[in-house]
């Protein structure tokens, strides 16, 4: 048996195959243009429609001539229709008239101008950065708020300090020992010194261990430093101490 095309065998299955009603009336429903074996029956444009160049493009609305002619602003040349005024005439004389305003008017101030050298280019003076323009300001001279209040703070800081430092003198005031006070202090010397000085009489003869030196040691340093003492309050009648 020869083998035949796909149509040939679509056309035999549609013959031989039995449906029903329904089942082509869903085929029908569902069929489409593009969904057929054969060509689409789709309308073809005509040659005569070819696409135009800027056929796309948005038209703007045709200016209506009116519109056009009352929004055209004044023209400051002269038309080419106009003509000049002929025959105007002035009685004025303007050769008087110049030298009445050069005798009348003030005199023109040259500009201050500086040169870098003997030889060199002018150059405008009030332009140059050389004129000292900040000298009439408003508030040229004045000192500023801020450095004013800060003299203030630092002026008050100063006198809280030397107030501080005098407060700290007068509690640190030298005193005047009396005679009365003098002579106590100095029967409270001499007798710490015969105090110590009988302890030391009351060592033992051999010191042979590292204590008893050292014992000794001590109180010979006491008694020379109130020996000192003694004498020194011996010396000067007039002892000041710190008042502390």
């Amino acid at each position: 048996m020869a083998r035949g095309t796909k149509a040939d065998i679509f056309s035999f299955f549609n013959c031989y195959v039995p449906r029903r009603p329904s089942v082509k009336r869903e085929i029908e429903k569902s069929k489409a243009q593009w969904k057929t074996m054969g060509p689409a029956k789709v309308e073809v444009p005509s040659p005569k429609n070819f696409l135009q160049k800027h056929s796309k493009e948005p038209k703007l609305p045709e200016r209506k001539k009116e519109q056009d002619r009352r929004k055209m602003p004044a023209l400051s040349v002269p038309r080419k229709t106009d003509h000049p005024l002929m025959g105007i005439q002035s009685k004025k004389n303007f050769i008087n008239a110049n030298a009445v305003s050069v005798i009348m008017g003030l005199a023109k101030k040259p500009q201050p101008i500086y040169v870098d050298r003997r030889q060199g280019d002018k150059h405008l003076l009030e332009t140059s950065g050389l004129v000292p323009k900040y000298i009439k300001k408003k508030d040229y001279g004045i000192i500023p708020k801020y450095v004013t209040q800060r003299n203030e703070e630092i002026k008050r800081a100063q006198e809280e300090h030397e107030a501080c430092v005098l407060e700290s003198l007068r509690k640190r005031a030298m005193k005047r020992l009396s005679d009365e006070e003098r002579n106590s202090l100095l029967q409270g010397l001499k007798k710490n010194w015969e105090e110590v000085h009988h302890e030391f009489q009351g060592l033992s003869v051999d010191i042979d261990t590292i204590p008893k030196k050292i014992h000794k040691e001590k109180l010979e340093s006491k008694m020379k430093q109130l020996e000192h003492d003694i004498d020194v309050i011996e010396k000067h009648k007039v002892i000041y101490i710190a008042n502390e």
